[in-house]
C-alpha cells in the first residue's frame, strides 16, 4: 500500500512538472483554454483564502489555477478592510500570519511613507502578538493587493483574472465528483479537486451542495442569537421617536425607503434577510490626496431623510467609524442608527446574477456617494458634522480605476454550506467543541443590522445588530468545510463554510478565511495523493500536516471563563439554550458565576410578554429536588413567577432574584417532588407582573 501511494505522489509530482514546463510559455495570467486541460487543483475566487489556497497548492508542487471573476485579488483584504478584525491575533498562523508579516515588511521602507512619517503612524507599536515579531494589521488597500499579486507571481500560480463562472446549469457530477467548470467565455477547465473560495459560494451552488440564505432560527441549532434579534438589537440604532412616513405624522403618505412593512417578525424566528452591506472606505485629510465628496447621479433626497430625522432627534456623533491606516488614510466603517450600511437593499445578493448583482452594487455606490455628500453639505446636519465630515474625502491613489470607491462590496454573508457539522454558538461559546480543527476563530459574534421596521409605538427602529463576545478563542471543523459526502466528493469551501448565521458572524474574518484557505489546499492535496474523497481524509494525517505548515489548531492561551460548565454539575441539568423561549429576551454574560455560556434576561420591559419553558424527563423513580440558577442583583424582580407542572397539577412559586442563592450553591430550591421516570416535568419562568429584570439561566432536577 505504501508503495502505491509513493507511485501516486511521484505522478502526481511529474504531472505538475509537465504542465509547469507547458506552461512557462504563456505566463501566470494566461493559463490554456483546452477543454480537455486538467489542473490538480482549481480555486475559483480571488478573494483573501482564495489566493492563499492557490499558493500552498502550488508551494506543494501542485498544478493550480485560480480564477477570479475581477480584476483584483485579494477580496475584502485589498477592497478597503485594512483594519483586521480577528479578536485575538494570536490564534493566527500558517500563510495568513506571514500575510501580514510581508505587510510588516512592505512598511519597512522608507519609500513606503509619502503623506506620513513612519514614526507618526501611531498603531504601528501597536500591531505585534509576540515580543520581537514583525506583523501589521492595519495597512492601505493597494498595499495589500500589491503583497498579494507578487506572492501570486513568486509562487508561480496560474491565474486568470476578469472570468466568471457559467451558473446557467448545474455541474454535471461523475461518481459525485465536479469534472470540469465552464466559464462565461465559453473556457473549460478539468480539475482533480475545487475550491469555492468566492463571498457567495457559487460554485458550490453550481454543483448541488446544500446551503442556507437568511437567520435560522434559534430552535434551529439549539441557540440564542440567531434568528430576528429585536430585545438584541440596540447597538446602531436609532434614537427615540424616530417618525417613518414620508409627511411626518401622516401614516396615508407611505413609508420612507428602506422600512420593511413585513418586519420584524418573531423573535428568534427564521427569516430569509441578510445583514447589510457596506463598503469600507479608505478616507483621508491630506490635502494633496484628498478628493472632495461629490454628489453622485441619481442622488435621491428620501433616501437621507431618516438620516437627518434622526439628527434632528439627538444624534450629536459622526456616524461612521475611522480606523487609522498608514499615510493619513482611513478604514472607514458603520457606526450609528444611519450610516454606511444600506440596510434592506442586500436581501438578492447572495442568489443573484451577475447583472443583479450589478445593479446592487450601483446602488449602494450611489446610496453610500449621497450620504457622504449629504453629511458633508447639507443644512439639516449639524455644523459640527458637516465641519467634521468635509475635512475628508476619498484618496485619489487608492481604487484609482473607480474614482476611489472599492471595486468589493462588502459581503458580511451569503450563501452558508450545510454540511455534516454546522458550526454554531455553542461552538463559539465552547459549549461544544470540534474535535477535527482546521484553525481558530476568535472574533465577537457579530452581525449588523438586517432590517428596518416600524415599531408598534409608530416609529423606526434597527433590527438584527447582535455583538456577543467574551469567549477564548475555538476550533473550525473541518468537517464544516467540506460538502456532505453524498452530495460531492472533490470540493472545500472555505469561505462560505457551514456555520449558522451567528456563528458565522464569529469566523468571517479575512485572517480567519486566508487560514482556512490554506488548510483546505493541505486537504485537497491529500486527497489527490492518495486517491481518495476529501471526505475520506485521515483527520490525524491532516493535522500533522496542517501543523507542520504552521497552522494553529489549539488555544493555548488564557481561558476567558465561559461559566459553570452545565456536564459538571449534578444532576439533570437544562441550560436556557435548551428551553422553548417565548417573546424578546437579551443574551447576556455581564454577571458572573451563570451556568453554560451565558444567561437570559426580560430588559425589565414587556411584562406579561415573555416567559421561558424548560422541559425534561427523569431518568428513574425517586425524590427530586427541582431548583433554579441566576445571578442576584439589586435591580432583579423580588416576585418572578415561576411554574412547576407534573402530571397535570402545577406549582406556583415566586423568586426573590434580589436575594442571592446560598453560597457555594449554583441553584436555588424550588420544590421537591416524587418523580416517576419517563414522565415529563415542565419548568416555566415568566416575567408577568414583575418588579425588576428577570433572569433566566438553568433548571436543575437532582435526586435526593
Amino acid at each position: 500500500m505504501k508503495i502505491i501511494l509513493k507511485l501516486r505522489r511521484v505522478l502526481s509530482v511529474l504531472s505538475s512538472l509537465w504542465i509547469s514546463l507547458l506552461f512557462l510559455s504563456v505566463g501566470c495570467s494566461s493559463p490554456s483554454t483546452h477543454p480537455s486541460k486538467e489542473y490538480d487543483v482549481i480555486v475559483y475566487g480571488g478573494t483573501s483564502g482564495g489566493v492563499i489556497a492557490a499558493i500552498e497548492v502550488s508551494d506543494r508542487g501542485r498544478s493550480v489555477l485560480l480564477i477570479e471573476p475581477s480584476q483584483h485579488l485579494g477580496g475584502l483584504s485589498s477592497g478597503g478592510l485594512g483594519q483586521t478584525d480577528i479578536g485575538n491575533k494570536a490564534a493566527i498562523g500558517g500563510k495568513s500570519r506571514e500575510f501580514y508579516k510581508r505587510i510588516a515588511d512592505y512598511y519597512q521602507k522608507e519609500s513606503a511613507w509619502r503623506f506620513q512619517k513612519k514614526e507618526e503612524y501611531r498603531s504601528i507599536g501597536q500591531s505585534k502578538t509576540n515580543e520581537g515579531e514583525l506583523t501589521l494589521w492595519t495597512f492601505e488597500p493597494h498595499v495589500a493587493e500589491r503583497v498579494y499579486d507578487a506572492w501570486i507571481q513568486e509562487s508561480k500560480v496560474d491565474l486568470l483574472k476578469n472570468e466568471r463562472l457559467d451558473r446557467s446549469k448545474k455541474l454535471s457530477l461523475v461518481d459525485g465528483n465536479i469534472r470540469e467548470i465552464t466559464l462565461e467565455s465559453g473556457k473549460k477547465f478539468r480539475g482533480k479537486v475545487f475550491i469555492d473560495a468566492t463571498y457567495e459560494g457559487d460554485l458550490l451552488a453550481l454543483a448541488g451542495v446544500s446551503y442556507t440564505v437568511g437567520r435560522e432560527a434559534n430552535a434551529t441549532h439549539g441557540e440564542t442569537l440567531n434568528g430576528v434579534q429585536v430585545a438584541n438589537s440596540v447597538h446602531h440604532q436609532f434614537r427615540p421617536k424616530v417618525d417613518p412616513y414620508v409627511e411626518i405624522g401622516n401614516p396615508a403618505s407611505g413609508l420612507l425607503p428602506g422600512i420593511d412593512p413585513q418586519g420584524p417578525g418573531e423573535e428568534g424566528g427564521e427569516d430569509h434577510r441578510v445583514q447589510a452591506y457596506c463598503f469600507r472606505m479608505c478616507l483621508t485629510d491630506h490635502p494633496d490626496n484628498r478628493q472632495p465628496f461629490k454628489k453622485p447621479d441619481g442622488y435621491d433626497p428620501k433616501e437621507y431623510e431618516l438620516l437627518l430625522r434622526n439628527f434632528e432627534a439627538g444624534e450629536t456623533a459622526v456616524p461612521w467609524h475611522h480606523g487609522l491606516m498608514p499615510n493619513r488614510k482611513t478604514d472607514t466603517n458603520n457606526n450609528k442608527g444611519v450610516s454606511t450600511d444600506y440596510i434592506g437593499q442586500n436581501y438578492r445578493w447572495p442568489e443573484a446574477s451577475y447583472e443583479e448583482r450589478e445593479e446592487i452594487y450601483k446602488r449602494h455606490l450611489v446610496y453610500q456617494k449621497g450620504l457622504l455628500w449629504t453629511l458633508a453639505n447639507h443644512p439639516r446636519v449639524p455644523q459640527k458634522i458637516r465641519d467634521e465630515v468635509s475635512r475628508w474625502g476619498t484618496s485619489k491613489d487608492e481604487f484609482v480605476d473607480n474614482d476611489g470607491w472599492s471595486h468589493q462590496i462588502y459581503v458580511r454573508e451569503a450563501r452558508r454550506m450545510v454540511s455534516s457539522y454546522v458550526m454554531s454558538q455553542q461552538d463559539c461559546q465552547g459549549g461544544r467543541v470540534a474535535e477535527d480543527p482546521v484553525g481558530l476563530a476568535a472574533y465577537t459574534m457579530d452581525s449588523h443590522n438586517v432590517q428596518r421596521y416600524l415599531s408598534k409605538e409608530g416609529f423606526v427602529r434597527n433590527e438584527g445588530d447582535v455583538q456577543v463576545g467574551g469567549f477564548s478563542p475555538y476550533p473550525i471543523s473541518y468537517r464544516s468545510i467540506i460538502p456532505k459526502s453524498e452530495e460531492c466528493k472533490n470540493l472545500l469551501v472555505p469561505v462560505c463554510l457551514s456555520a449558522s448565521h451567528i456563528a458565522f458572524g464569529s469566523i468571517r474574518m479575512e485572517p480567519v478565511f486566508m487560514v482556512l484557505g490554506q488548510s483546505a489546499a493541505i486537504a485537497a492535496a491529500i486527497s489527490i495523493d492518495e486517491g481518495i474523497s476529501v471526505q475520506e481524509v485521515n483527520y490525524s494525517n491532516l493535522k500533522t500536516e496542517l501543523l507542520q505548515a504552521g497552522q494553529v489548531l489549539k488555544w493555548e492561551g488564557p481561558q476567558r471563563k465561559i461559566g459553570l460548565d452545565p456536564k459538571k454539575l449534578k444532576g439533570q441539568v437544562i441550560d436556557d439554550h435548551q428551553a422553548k423561549k417565548v417573546g424578546a429576551w437579551v443574551n447576556s454574560r455581564s454577571n458572573p458565576k451563570f451556568v453554560g455560556t451565558s444567561y437570559l434576561h426580560d430588559n425589565n420591559e414587556g411584562k406579561g410578554e415573555k416567559s421561558v419553558e424548560f422541559s425534561f424527563t427523569p431518568k428513574e423513580n425517586g425524590k427530586f429536588k427541582i431548583g433554579m440558577s441566576y445571578t442576584s442583583y439589586s435591580n432583579r424582580a423580588s416576585n418572578v413567577p415561576v411554574q412547576i407542572s407534573y402530571e397535570g397539577a402545577p406549582k406556583l412559586i415566586k423568586v426573590n432574584q434580589r436575594v442571592a442563592i446560598q453560597a457555594g450553591k449554583p441553584f436555588y430550591e424550588l420544590a421537591v417532588y416524587d418523580l416517576e421516570a419517563g414522565k415529563p416535568v415542565t419548568v416555566t419562568i415568566s416575567n408577568s407582573g414583575t418588579d425588576g429584570y428577570v433572569i433566566v439561566d438553568a433548571i436543575q432536577c437532582l435526586r435526593m
